[in-house]
């Protein structure tokens, strides 16, 4: 499991549960769901533009 397969999986477990938190905790619904969207957003921007995804480099082949 790598750092993106674990924003994939954060990325819903943030926003249903925060939602659920703040919700009980006594925020309203409307305002639940965009404080834990920014969240969400948060970790996609990370993922995006802190963690950049990028290619391993491959060795050239060495010739003989």
């Amino acid at each position: 499991m790598n750092y993106y397969d674990l924003i994939l999986g954060l990325i819903p477990l943030a926003l249903l549960g925060l939602t659920a938190l703040l919700t009980v905790v006594g925020f309203g619904l409307t305002t639940a769901v965009p404080l834990a969207g920014m969240v969400s957003v948060g970790m996609i921007g990370h993922a995006m533009f802190v963690r950049t995804p990028s290619e391993t480099p491959v060795a050239p082949a060495v010739q003989q």
